[in-house]
C-alpha cells in the first residue's frame, strides 16, 4: 500500500513548486482565487520547452513496469481520443502550432486505480482501472476530454508561470519522483515516498488555483465531448461515480478525486450543461461510428484481466462469470465472458477458454464492433494455447487497423512464420514510424528471415520510438559490428545500402544526444 495515491501531473507540478524551494512546504500560502489568465496570456514556458519536458517524462514512463502497450486496448482508446482531437481542432481549442509541436500521445498504465492524467507536451495517461470502472464510452470520453482540455488550455505551462520559476528539467525530475513515490510499495522506497508525501501536502493549500483550472477544463471538455458526438450524460454519470466514491470509498482507489477535487459548483455546472444540451443520444452514436456499448463492455473486461493478471485474480474472473446472475445486462455478460475467456487461456485451460469464447461470440454477434473484438480475442487465445495450425488462416493483407495487424503478426511470429510479417509491418511503420511495438515485431520477423543486421536496426528504431536514444545508439553500433564481421546476412550492393542507412541514423541519434547534453548544461 502506498502512503498516498498516485497524483495527476497537475497536482504533482503544484507539489514540485513548493518542494523545490527550501522551507516552502512549511510556509506555503493559499493562492489567490483570481481567475486564470486567458488562453495565451501569462504563459512563459515555450511550446518547444514544454514538449521536451514531456518527452523526458515519457521516456521514463516507457521504461516503467506499469507501462502497457496493448494494441487492442490502445485501438479502443484511439477510437475515443481521435474524435475528441478532431472536435478540439474544429473548435479552435488546439491551434495549428500546438497540434504540430505537441506529441498528442496516449499512455496505458497497468494500475487498478481509477485515474487519468495530463503530462507536459501533449501526453495523456490512462489507467486500466479507469477503463474497467466506467460503464460507457461516453464516461471515458468525459474524462479524456477533460484531460485533453488541460493540455489545450496550457494549464501545465500556466502552473509554471504562476509558481516559482525553476529549470524545467528540475521540474521533470521532481514530477517523476512524485509519481514513483506514489506508486512505490517497496520498503526501500518508503522513505522517499514519505518525503514526497510531506511535500505533496502543500497542494492542499493551493486548491483554489486547481479548482479554477478544473472548472475551465470542465467547460472546454464538455464542448469538445459533445461536438465529438458523445452523449453529454457521460459527464454527469462520471461525476456521480466520483461523488459516490468521495463519500464512501476514500481508500485510495480513486486518486482522480484527489487531483481533480469535486466541488458543489462543478457538479451543479455539469448538471446544468447536460440539461441544456441538445446533442445526439445513443442511436446517433452508432451512426457516427463511435464505440458502441457492447464494444466498450468487452474492452472493460480486457482491462480487468490485464490490469491484474495474477493467477488468483484470473481464477476470480472465471468464478465471476460462472456466478453471473440471470438478471445480468447484456453489457455485463459481454464483459464477464470476455474476461473469463482471456483468463482461462492465460491459465492454460484450453477447454474452458474456447467454451467462454464461443459464448462470447454468440453474445457479441449483434454488434459489428464487438463481434470483431471477439474474433480478435480468438486469435489471441489460439496463440496463447499454442494452437499453431489456426495461424494458417491469418492473412495480414486483410488486417483492419493496428490491433489486427499486430495481434496477428505476433501469432505468426510465435508460429515461426515471421518472414510473413516483414512486408506488412514495413508498410505500416512507413506511415507510423513511432510505433515501437511494430518495430519490435518487425525485428523478430527479420530475425526469423535470417536478416540479422536489419533485425538489430529495427530493434534500435523500436527503442528510439520509446525515446531510449542511448539504447538505440547501442543497438545500431551492434548492427554495424554484425556487418563488419560478415554476420549481418547482407551482401553485395545491399550491404552498402544497409551500412549507409545505419551510419546515417547513428549520426542523427548521436547528434540528438549531444544537443540534449548541451541543453542540460545550459539549464543547470
Amino acid at each position: 500500500m502506498t502512503l498516498f495515491p498516485r497524483l495527476s501531473l497537475l497536482a504533482a507540478l503544484m507539489a514540485v513548486a513548493t518542494a523545490v524551494s527550501p522551507g516552502a512546504a512549511l510556509q506555503a500560502q493559499p493562492l489567490s482565487p483570481a481567475p486564470l489568465p486567458a488562453l495565451g496570456e501569462g504563459v512563459d514556458l515555450p511550446l518547444a520547452v514544454e514538449r521536451r519536458l514531456g518527452d523526458r517524462i515519457a521516456a521514463s514512463i516507457y521504461r516503467d513496469e506499469a507501462y502497457l502497450d496493448d494494441p487492442v486496448l490502445a485501438e479502443y482508446l484511439q477510437a475515443i481520443w481521435q474524435p475528441l482531437m478532431t472536435a478540439a481542432l474544429k473548435r479552435g481549442e488546439i491551434s495549428p502550432e500546438l497540434q504540430e509541436r505537441f506529441a498528442w500521445h496516449l499512455f496505458l498504465l497497468r494500475d487498478r486505480s481509477v485515474n487519468a492524467f495530463a503530462l507536459p507536451g501533449g501526453y495523456l495517461g490512462v489507467h486500466t482501472g479507469l477503463l474497467a470502472a466506467v460503464a460507457t464510452p461516453d464516461e471515458l470520453a468525459a474524462v479524456m476530454g477533460h484531460e485533453l482540455s488541460h493540455v489545450s488550455q496550457r494549464h501545465i505551462a500556466r502552473l509554471f508561470t504562476q509558481q516559482q520559476r525553476q529549470a524545467p528539467w528540475v521540474m521533470a525530475a521532481m514530477i517523476l519522483g512524485v509519481m514513483a513515490a506514489s506508486r512505490s510499495g517497496s520498503a526501500g522506497n518508503m522513505g522517499n515516498a514519505a518525503i514526497m508525501g510531506g511535500q505533496a501536502l502543500a497542494i492542499q493549500g493551493q486548491l483554489n488555483f486547481s479548482r479554477d483550472m478544473e472548472r475551465e477544463a470542465d467547460r472546454v471538455g464538455f464542448g469538445v465531448l459533445t461536438d465529438a458526438g458523445f452523449q453529454p450524460e457521460g459527464v454527469s454519470a462520471m461525476f456521480e461515480k466520483l461523488q459516490l466514491a468521495n463519500r464512501f470509498n476514500d481508500n485510495g482507489s480513486f486518486p482522480y478525486l484527489r487531483s481533480h477535487p469535486l466541488t458543489t459548483e462543478r457538479i451543479a455546472e455539469a448538471r446544468a450543461r447536460v440539461q441544456h444540451s441538445s446533442h445526439a443520444h445513443a442511436s446517433e452514436r452508432r451512426a457516427a461510428g463511435l464505440p458502441s456499448l457492447a464494444y466498450h463492455a468487452l474492452m472493460a473486461g480486457r482491462a480487468r484481466v490485464l490490469g491484474q493478471p495474477d493467477a488468483e485474480t484470473l481464477q476470480f474472473r472465471l468464478r465471476e462469470a460462472r456466478q453471473l446472475p440471470a438478471s445480468a445486462t447484456p453489457p455485463q455478460r459481454l464483459s464477464a465472458f470476455y474476461a473469463a475467456a482471456w483468463a482461462a487461456a492465460r491459465l492454460r485451460d484450453g477447454g474452458s477458454a474456447l467454451a467462454w469464447l464461443e459464448r462470447l461470440q454468440v453474445q457479441a454477434a449483434g454488434d459489428a464492433q464487438a463481434a470483431r473484438a471477439a474474433q480478435l480475442l480468438g486469435t489471441e487465445i489460439d496463440d496463447m494455447l499454442g494452437r499453431r495450425a489456426e495461424a494458417a488462416a491469418i492473412n495480414l493483407s486483410a488486417a483492419r487497423g493496428r490491433a489486427e495487424l499486430l495481434v496477428q503478426s505476433q501469432a505468426l511470429v510465435n508460429a515461426g512464420r515471421g518472414a510473413e510479417v516483414v512486408d506488412p509491418l514495413q508498410t505500416w511503420i512507413s506511415r507510423y514510424p513511432r510505433d515501437a511495438l511494430a518495430w519490435q515485431l518487425l525485428a523478430q520477423g527479420l530475425q526469423q528471415q535470417g536478416q540479422a543486421a536489419r533485425a538489430v536496426r529495427a530493434d534500435a528504431e523500436g527503442r528510439a520510438a520509446q525515446l531510449d536514444i542511448q539504447g538505440a545508439v547501442d543497438r545500431l553500433k551492434a548492427a554495424q559490428d554484425l556487418l563488419r564481421s560478415g554476420r549481418g546476412e547482407v551482401s553485395g550492393a545491399n550491404l552498402h545500402i544497409e551500412a549507409s542507412i545505419i551510419d546515417s541514423r547513428l549520426r542523427q541519434l548521436q547528434a540528438s544526444i549531444r544537443e540534449q547534453a548541451i541543453e542540460d548544461k545550459l539549464n543547470r
